[in-house]
């Protein structure tokens, strides 16, 4: 499957919200394509705009301003009908398990809903494809019977990403699918996801903040503050030299596990808080916190420019910073 082929184009969009009739800009102005089998990784803060990214894609959010397109079909100018069918291509992996799926159902019930919504199969039908959905997540059909609150996290987290399988999709939005779980689940859950892309050569949005999990999973990782794109690079090239100040401060809280080496090496440390989403700037969004900051960060927003291929940034001083990883790796 060709990498360079886009199966997700978001153009300009924006999500602003009215608060004390100031707008919140949770996502401002974000273009960017997502890849046919790829794992696109989005990082970023909590509150800098990943989930509300996420759930735009799905129409779960109205956008105030821009466009999505699917396989070239613009979400905006479908029909209602057109909408339902495109559902069935484009599914989302919630961060809550439990709150995700119904208590007073089943997990029979809540895998057949998809089927009945739209009305693709028999019963009979139904009952072969959701044994089929619970052996592709590795769950044994002992536990269609049960009820959500039966289950553990991770068995929990599985029959979510079965639900978001059932009408065989292209593209799954994971939003922070992992966080709500124990790291050992954790692993096997990320790896679930990795044998499930690899046998429907699916498309994955991997929505965490965990950079550890990011760089595992992800074919290409974009980095967000404050509802913007600020860095985007394939996986090895953003984690070996970052080139955004906020990308490296990121990267620098990466533990490692061994104790010498992570008592020698310098974090960088952001001062100050974040500015608060109201509020506007006329030069970079990242300024009041950036420890290399110039007067024209302060009086200019930074274009979005490609550094070297495949590599963007927005950010004045685009010479290669050198990354604390690297340093590290030398010492």
């Amino acid at each position: 499957m060709n990498p360079l082929i886009p199966l997700v184009q978001i153009y300009r969009l924006k999500k602003h919200f009215s608060l004390q009739n100031s707008p919140v800009k949770a996502v401002d102005d974000v273009t960017l394509d997502i890849y046919k089998g790829e794992t696109l990784g989005l990082v970023g803060e909590s509150g800098c705009g990943k989930s509300t990214l996420g759930k735009m894609l799905m129409r779960l959010e109205t956008p105030t301003d821009g466009n999505i397109h699917f396989d070239s079909c613009n979400l905006e100018q479908l029909s209602s009908s057109e909408k339902k069918q495109m559902c069935r291509r484009m599914q989302i992996i919630f961060q809550d398990p439990y709150s995700s799926l119904n208590p007073r159902m089943t997990i029979a019930d809540i895998l057949k809903e998809p089927f009945k919504i739209h009305s693709l199969l028999s019963r009979s039908e139904m009952e072969t494809e959701i044994e089929s959905l619970l052996s592709l997540v590795k769950m044994d059909p002992f536990f269609l019977s049960k009820y959500p609150h039966e289950l553990s996290g991770g068995q929990r987290q599985r029959v979510g990403i079965a639900r978001a399988l059932a009408l065989r999709p292209q593209f799954i939005v994971c939003d922070e699918p992992v966080s709500a779980l124990d790291v050992s689940v954790q692993a096997q859950i990320v790896n679930l996801l990795k044998e499930i892309q690899a046998k429907l050569q699916l498309t994955y949005l991997f929505i965490a903040h965990d950079l550890g999990i990011i760089k595992y999973i992800s074919t290409r990782v974009a980095v967000m503050y404050l509802g913007k794109l600020i860095e985007l690079a394939p996986t090895e090239k953003l984690y070996e030299n970052p080139l955004h100040p906020y990308t490296q401060a990121l990267l620098s809280s990466i533990p490692i596990p061994d104790p010498r080496r992570e008592r020698q090496r310098t974090k960088i440390l952001l001062q100050g808080d974040a500015p608060h989403p109201t509020g506007s700037s006329r030069g970079c969004i990242f300024s009041a916190r950036c420890p290399h900051a110039e007067p024209i960060c302060h009086q200019i927003r930074p274009k979005w420019r490609e550094a070297e291929p495949g590599h963007f940034a927005a950010c004045h001083r685009l010479t290669p910073l050198v990354s604390p990883l690297k340093i590290l790796q030398e010492a």
